[in-house]
């Protein structure tokens, strides 16, 4: 399906199938050329629909026989259906016959060759690639599984659940047999066939049983994959801890594979992951890439229950799973950080990841609710609406039951739905039934709405302080903006979490109008009308207006409008108890001050109010490094054009560079012996370890050396410049050696050429420290256009290959996403490269183009003549005939009023 247009599927218009298959035994002969599948299917007609023919999804894929009950049987085809028609209306075996070319699947979508291997991506819609199916998540079924290969070149050959059989075949072949005891839909069906060696490790479960746990990777990656398993071991232990769900197979798996589009698939019993996910150790990996193993490979193993034992029963549930098992994975890595600033941290870090992804597609033309109505090709709805805000979902759950509560709806949760296909509908329901008169079970219908409208509410907050009366009165209201096919929004149900302080900063105890007595320091206020006021009591003597502190915890997606005074919001930064609101402070802070730059149309400078806070933060010895990090990292150019775009003033991405870089250099000047300070203070921690304590002492250090090394330029000095190349030479973990040369790239030192050569040099067969190499050049603060000409340069070097996922997004997608200034010429140089790499990339791999069309998705915010030029360009591509429906959507709704 590479032309014309794609069918819409609508949410509205689910029927069950026409037929159910039960059980599935497959056969594989692997041959990357030409691999024959053998699958033989016991079926039984939906007495609900009967005599309906029986149509089976398959693509690019030869057929070679069909039998009913061991007899051949006519049938057609209807596009890319298999159609069976006047088929036994009581059960029935079907045994279909039909051969692939894995080397020859670019898409990387089904089974295909990576390295020599052979690997499967089934989701959303690859097993039928592999062969004629009833490829829909509704459809469960256990699964039978012998593969047959090459004993010399596969000598690993496995699949989903337990291995039960395996031995030699005549002419140098094995097989293996595999048996899935759990019922599952086609998306989580998994093979891999290659020379993989493994990493190995027991556990006993609380209820006494053993299970292997198996790290599978290419020879020469084994001293990597340390990390993954004690990721892996954790998980398993913190959900028998947490939700009391234990590991149901004998054993768990999960392979690295370099070639993937994804990162990283929970297939039952057989996780797929990308190599970026599983491989680390200290002299290629960064503490973000161990922090991210960490939560990846507890994202995939929490499946084996949120996703795998309970499935969704259509992919518009797809957050049903998605959500749920992302609000799981953060409670992990909060959990693995330990102390109290660490989790504040991680939480911090995934509610800026919301803001500066999710909040932007909320705002543009691929809007969509938690759970769409609609879709033309599925691979476009794993988003961060469908994952991140539908943990936000899923975690204002949990406010509103509380934590306890939620544990007793998950208990139900499963209790009712174990070895089902369901909906979010039934989530929902079951952790309010198992909490009954709880403000989520009281308002359940209005809850949902969540699910069904898009957008991001915004919420205005105003106080009023009665000093006489002792009373201070929040007003709430909420308002969520139109979006494509939902002009109008009825109003959410908003926890919002929060706090009162007084003018030196002191937390006050909070009583609401007729409460009896103080109930602590925090509340939670339920906004689910379009406008409340809440009226605090007992506020007497206090010498002048409390500041709020709202939104505690980031306890809801919403925008928050309170038009606080600079005053109140240093207030919140110096003391604010929750750090959540201390980072927002400071982003606020940062954050007037470029927009104020950029509407004025005047340089910054920077106050020395501003720049006093700084160096306190800076210095204040109660502040764990890794929280001083986030305080002192002003707001990412994208997040001040979403800003900018949300106040109606047109984006000028290279004048909000201007701006940043000037806040950047200033704050280098006017701190530079705080920043030597920091550094000195910070740099050296003996071993590597990726402990919360250590990373954030990096993560300080190299903020320190970034700052004195872009000083450097200002005034000539070259000690730090010296310093910063001479760390990328002998620095004793990937992380220092990452931050000298961002510092040395982020100066446009002439010291960054002769690191980078030496990095490439040291690190040329590491293919992870590659993929990183490209992305930190494209990803550079661009200058003159130096930026984007080298980019153009990068993508005729001999180690940039386009068609492995990472390579390509190490540029491409860093250029698009992540680097507006680089993007967005006065020349469209940078469109015209987008069009040219998205109509390339679009002829071998659909899904990744997609994803790479999207960089252009929100052109109608941009200021003249970038407006125009990214118009133009959008329909240069959608004028395409040779377009993929997964492309020709994301440039159709861009363009569309």
């Amino acid at each position: 399906m590479r032309e014309g247009t794609s069918t819409v599927v609508r949410r509205e218009d689910y029927t069950a199938p026409s037929h159910w298959i039960r059980t599935v035994d497959l056969t594989f002969d692997l041959d990357p050329a030409k691999t024959l599948v053998i699958s033989r299917m016991s079926v039984e007609p939906n007495t609900e629909r009967p005599g309906q023919p029986l149509r089976l999804d398959g693509e690019d894929i030869t057929l070679t026989r069909v039998l009913v009950n061991g007899e051949s049987i006519s049938f057609r085809f209807e596009g890319q259906q298999l159609v069976l028609e006047h088929l036994p209306a009581e059960p029935f075996s079907l045994e279909i016959r039909n051969t692939c070319a894995p080397e020859k699947n670019t898409e990387l979508s089904g089974l295909y060759t990576s390295g020599g291997s052979f690997f499967t991506q089934c989701e959303a819609q690859g097993f039928r690639r592999i062969t004629y199916f009833l490829d829909r998540p509704d459809v469960m079924a256990l699964y039978t599984v012998t593969l047959r290969a090459n004993a010399k070149a596969y000598p690993v050959l496995l699949s989903n659940g337990n291995r039960v059989e395996h031995g030699t075949l005549d002419n140098g072949r094995h097989f293996a047999t595999w048996v899935d005891p759990h019922p599952k839909p086609s998306y989580l069906f998994a093979l891999v066939a290659g020379a993989l060696v493994c990493r190995e490790q027991c556990v006993r479960s609380r209820s006494g049983k053993d299970h292997l746990l198996q790290v599978y990777v290419r020879a020469g990656d084994l001293d990597k994959t340390e990390h993954a398993m004690n990721s892996l071991i954790a998980s398993v232990v913190w959900d028998e801890a947490r939700f009391g769900l234990s590991l149901d197979l004998e054993r768990f798996m999960i392979v690295a594979v370099s070639d993937f589009n994804m990162g990283a698939m929970e297939n039952k019993g057989l996780n797929i992951f990308n190599t970026k996910f599983v491989l680390a150790n200290p002299a290629t990996a960064t503490d973000t890439d161990y922090a991210n193993i960490e939560a990846v490979v507890g994202h995939e193993y929490f499946h084996n229950w949120t996703g795998n034992r309970v499935t969704c029963r259509d992919w518009f549930q797809l957050s049903l799973k998605e959500g749920l098992t992302v609000y799981r994975d953060q409670e992990f890595s909060q959990d693995m950080a330990g102390v109290a600033s660490a989790r504040a941290v991680k939480r911090i870090e995934d509610v800026r990841q919301l803001r500066q992804m999710q909040f932007p597609e909320d705002a543009g033309p691929m809007a969509h609710p938690v759970r769409p109505e609609q879709y033309q090709a599925i691979d476009n709805f794993y988003t961060t609406t469908v994952y991140e805000k539908g943990a936000e979902v899923v975690r204002m759950m949990a406010t509103l039951v509380g934590r306890e509560g939620f544990r007793r709806g998950m208990d139900l949760y499963f209790a009712r739905h174990d070895g089902q296909a369901v909906t979010c509908d039934d989530f929902a329901q079951a952790i309010a039934d198992a909490n009954p008169g709880s403000d989520l079970a009281t308002r359940l219908d209005s809850f949902k709405r969540w699910y069904s409208q898009a957008g991001t509410p915004r919420v205005s907050a105003s106080g009023h302080y009665d000093p006489g009366a002792g009373t201070y009165t929040v007003t709430l209201a909420q308002h969520t903006p139109a979006t494509p096919g939902q002009p109008v929004k009825l109003p959410f149900v908003i926890p919002v979490a929060m706090g009162l302080l007084d003018s030196d900063g002191r937390p006050l105890l909070l009583q609401l109008q007729g409460e009896s007595q103080y109930g602590g320091t925090e509340r939670v206020l339920v906004l689910e009308q379009a406008n409340q006021a809440f009226v605090f009591t007992g506020l007497y003597g206090l010498t002048g207006e409390p500041v709020p502190s709202l939104l505690r915890g980031f306890s809801a997606p919403v925008i928050l409008e309170w038009a606080a005074t600079e005053r109140q919001l240093f207030t919140l930064l110096h003391h604010d108890t929750d750090p959540t609101n201390r980072w927002e402070a400071a982003q606020r802070l940062g954050l007037l001050r470029l927009m104020g730059a950029v509407q004025s149309g005047r340089p910054l400078q920077l106050d020395a109010a501003y720049i006093d806070a700084q160096r306190a933060v800076l210095r204040d010895p109660s502040l764990d490094a890794a929280f001083k990090d986030l305080l002192l990292t002003p707001p990412s150019e994208g997040y001040v054009a979403e800003q900018l775009a949300a106040a109606g003033v047109p984006v000028d991405p290279p004048a909000i560079h201007a701006a940043r870089e000037a806040m950047r250099s200033q704050l280098a000047q006017a701190l530079f012996d705080d920043w030597v300070w920091a550094f000195e203070a910070h740099h050296d921690n003996g071993a590597y370890r990726p402990d919360p304590v250590s990373t954030g002492r990096r993560a300080l250090a190299n903020l320190a050396l970034a700052h004195l090394v872009l000083d450097a330029g200002r005034s000539g000095d070259p000690v730090w410049p010296g310093r910063a190349y001479q760390r990328v030479q002998d620095a004793g973990n990937f992380t220092d050696r990452q931050g000298a040369l961002i510092a040395l790239l982020g100066a446009h030192h002439a010291l960054a050429e002769l690191a980078l050569a030496r990095v490439h040099a040291q690190f040329k067969h590491e293919a992870l420290v590659i993929d990183r190499w490209f992305a930190l050049q494209a990803g550079a603060p661009e200058r003159d256009g130096q930026v984007f000409q080298r980019i153009k340069t990068l993508v005729h070097h001999p180690d940039f290959l386009v068609r492995n996922p990472n390579r390509a997004r190490s540029v491409l997608t860093t250029l698009f996403h992540l680097n507006p200034s680089a993007l967005h010429r006065a020349d469209a140089a940078g469109y015209v490269f987008w069009a040219e790499k998205v109509v390339e990339v679009d002829a071998f791999n659909p899904q990744l183009a997609a994803r790479l069309a999207r960089g252009l998705d929100r052109w109608r915010v941009l200021a003249e003549p970038y407006r125009s030029a990214a118009h133009e360009a959008l329909c240069r591509v959608a004028a395409r005939t040779e377009l993929s429906p997964d492309t020709r959507e994301i440039v159709g709704r861009s363009l569309a009023d």
